[in-house]
């Protein structure tokens, strides 16, 4: 079994279309813990605010399979392919880190965003703290202690 964790975002119609990416997330992996909802302004271009938090869950899967799944909600909730880097989204699902697998393809991982946004890195460390980043080396719970980036805003949201 692998422990996987996955980015949750959106900003268009944000809460229908995170709460379905959610939904659809516990339907495929039953055994999971989920982070706090946080609201965060975008980064990389200006927009509506986003919806973020953290999946984490236990599989069989390959990260391929996983990859796929991931890629098949999106696409259920409006994605379209192609769309630029920093840009708005239905609905935005990374696979973070796969146990403590380190490749570029299929995804990235360990997804640089880890250590660079704060709306991955908070909730991350709600569900993994004392999981040691794979090329770091030092804990999810560490490094979200030493992050330090005040343009990067978030606050915790009920939905």
């Amino acid at each position: 079994m692998a422990e996987i964790y996955i980015s949750i975002g959106s900003n268009i119609e944000r809460e229908r279309h995170f709460q379905n990416g959610l939904r659809a997330l516990i339907e495929r992996f039953p055994d999971y813990r989920h982070s706090n909802v946080y609201e965060s302004e975008p980064v990389g271009f200006s927009g509506r605010n986003f919806f973020n938090s953290v999946f984490a869950a236990t599989t069989s899967l390959s990260v391929e399979q996983v990859c796929q799944i991931l890629k098949q909600i999106e696409h259920d909730n409006g994605r379209t392919r192609g769309d630029k880097k920093f840009s708005p989204r239905t609905l935005d699902l990374d696979l973070l880190m796969y146990d403590d697998l380190i490749c570029e393809l299929p995804a990235q991982l360990p997804r640089d965003e880890i250590t660079k946004n704060a709306f991955v890195l908070l909730p991350l460390s709600e569900v993994a703290a004392q999981v040691k980043h794979p090329v770091v080396g030092e804990t999810i719970q560490t490094i979200w202690q030493n992050y330090h980036n005040p343009s990067q805003k978030l606050w915790k949201v009920e939905l």
